[in-house]
């Protein structure tokens, strides 16, 4: 409102200086914008806009359901109540302090604005900022600014879909989409046998027993196998959420907003990982290797995997995590994949305890592609040097026969040939 004061300050003085100098003429070039000037102060906005950012129509507190990733899409609603004499409002619409949208957008009482943002990144985040403004009528006043409304949402990971994956060395239980080496029903034929108690007349195979006892003394029945499920562990490594930029590692500064990190990738594989095996009737469990709490045990059905993607999104580095003195417990027989970066020794350690145990172990590496072109000298050396130790540890998990799957290089393809290479006998993981 200054520049308006000011111009109905000098308004007034061409009045009165046309007045007290028998000047009409100035009179009147300074009485019609003072009238103007008058009309549109009393048409300004009684007060500031009242705004408000809700949950938009896709944004039920997972983003927009459809996890991050290339695409990603987080949407809201900014709610505008706009006083007597407000018209329009300007929104300036910002994500991680940057501008996304600035608009003008015409209010007549309550309008709602659909705000859409993209993102690569998932777990807890901003959905936008947005600062409003109330603008009067003819755009000649607005109001005071409203104070910044801003939204944040979990993004859930995007359980992608894998051709196959490997299994344990051994099945469990009687019930799954497994074959077994167990003797039961549902599988694939194990062999025919002699009738005897407590066999099932059902599984009386007619052919076979009018082949061999012609005068049915003697009933032949049809044995199988039985079907078992696998249980798996998915164990992330949240101790590193490094992007792309090793300058960034360091944590003096966060990685930028459009790159997806370490751990966005590990919330990715994991949640594909557990929707394969869960699709196939196993029951899958979760741990966090960075920090000691309650894990997520094993279970199986679809509301399994929302639990799994939900605990993943949460889970990020919760400040200098302790030292194990020993890895965390799985149960017997367990297929163990764990999610990590390998920028230190205590995840290839922990693998290489659980492949000790008796476990099949399956590592999967999570660390971005690197970018490395705006690195000085001294940095590419330090870069090199954590690549080689790096290096180092994933071929000593190999020769610990610890199965190493890159996800950044067609996962599905390596996951596919793991699976295969170990389907040799009903029932078996790790080749003896």
């Amino acid at each position: 409102m200054t520049s308006v004061t000011l111009g109905a300050a000098a308004c007034v003085v061409l009045l009165l200086v046309g007045a007290f100098s028998g000047r009409p003429d100035v009179a009147v070039l300074g009485a019609g914008p003072l009238l103007v000037t008058v009309r549109e102060v009393l048409r300004r906005p009684a007060g500031p806009v009242r705004a408000s950012l809700a949950a938009g129509q896709d944004d039920a507190g997972e983003g927009s359901g459809e996890g991050a990733g290339e695409g990603g899409r987080l949407t809201g609603t900014v709610v505008l109540h706009a006083p007597p004499g407000a018209v329009a409002a300007n929104l300036d619409v910002l994500r991680h302090d940057q501008p996304v949208a600035d608009a003008l957008v015409q209010v007549r009482g309550v309008r709602r604005v659909p705000v859409l943002t993209r993102t690569v990144r998932t777990g807890p985040q901003e959905v936008a900022t947005v600062h409003v403004q109330g603008v009067g009528a003819g755009a000649a006043s607005v109001a005071h600014p409203t104070p910044p409304v801003a939204r944040r949402t979990v993004v859930l990971p995007t359980a992608g879909v894998l051709p196959d994956v490997p299994l344990p060395p051994r099945l469990r239980g009687l019930t799954g989409g497994h074959p077994s080496p167990r003797p039961g029903e549902g599988g694939d034929l194990r062999d025919v046998h002699p009738w005897a108690p407590g066999d099932r007349l059902r599984r009386i195979d007619w052919r076979v027993t009018a082949r061999r006892s012609p005068d049915l003394r003697e009933l032949w029945v049809r044995r199988e196998h039985a079907l078992a499920e696998a249980v798996v562990v998915l164990v992330v490594d949240s101790r590193d959420d490094v992007g792309p930029d090793p300058l960034t590692w360091r944590g003096s500064q966060p990685p930028r907003p459009q790159d997806a990190t370490s751990l966005d990738r590990a919330r990715q594989a994991a949640s594909a990982v557990a929707r394969a095996f869960l699709d196939r009737g196993d029951r899958v469990g979760l741990d966090d290797l960075g920090v000691r709490r309650r894990p997520l045990p094993p279970g199986g059905g679809r509301r399994q995997l929302d639990r799994i993607r939900h605990a993943l999104a949460l889970t990020h580095p919760e400040g200098e995590p302790a030292t194990r003195l020993r890895p965390p417990r799985v149960p017997s027989g367990a297929l163990v994949v764990l999610f990590s970066t390998f920028l230190d020794d205590e995840a290839a350690a922990t693998a290489e305890q659980w492949r000790r145990a008796g476990h099949r172990v399956l590592a999967v590496d999570v660390l971005p592609r690197v970018r490395t072109a705006h690195l000085g000298s001294r940095e590419q050396l330090a870069l090199r040097i954590v690549q080689v130790r790096r290096a180092d540890r994933l071929a000593a998990l190999a020769d610990h026969d610890v199965e190493l799957v890159t996800w950044r290089d067609a996962p599905g393809v390596a996951l596919q040939a793991l699976a295969r290479r170990a389907r040799r006998r009903p029932g078996a993981g790790v080749p003896a």
